[in-house]
């Protein structure tokens, strides 16, 4: 499972000119799930989203201090199955994505593990299969790429 962490002023998703969510401070964050992602992938991606430190200590004084449960802040997590694709050539193969229907659950488990371990009105998503206009006020910039494989094949220089 590939997460992509954006940390925002704001960001929002629309389909169709509906606005489907919207957060102020917090996470963006892209989720690809791969074809062989299961409850330990989204164990792993979950912890990470909610202990990541990156904001700083609230006298300024120490970066990288605080996270988005610290700040009581939101998230808001969009489903992107082009996460896992390959190049054949100058063309995107999407072999290693989850089919539509499996990844579709795992998703949902993924955004109940967030509610149950943080808030329930913390955690917002765009609408799963839809094309979707993502539309974010990037913090720093910061984005941070977690990808669930290396903690599988034993890098764990993130102290998990």
């Amino acid at each position: 499972m590939r997460a992509v962490i954006q940390r925002v002023l704001r960001a929002s998703v629309r389909v169709s000119d509906e606005l489907i969510s919207s957060i102020d401070r917090g996470l963006c964050v892209l989720i690809g799930i791969a074809n062989d992602d299961d409850q330990t992938d989204i164990d792993y991606i979950v912890r990470k989203l909610l202990t990541i430190r990156l904001w700083p200590s609230m006298d300024g004084t120490k970066n990288w201090n605080r996270n988005v449960v610290d700040l009581d802040s939101s998230l808001l997590c969009i489903s992107q199955f082009t996460l896992h694709a390959t190049l054949k050539g100058t063309k995107p193969d999407y072999h290693l994505s989850m089919s539509g229907e499996q990844s579709k659950i795992l998703y949902e488990k993924l955004l109940n593990q967030l509610k149950q371990s943080y808030k329930t009105d913390k955690i917002f998503d765009g609408q799963f299969g839809a094309m979707m206009a993502v539309n974010i006020e990037n913090d720093g910039p910061v984005t941070i790429i977690l990808d669930s494989r290396s903690k599988k094949s034993g890098a764990t220089a993130d102290n998990e």
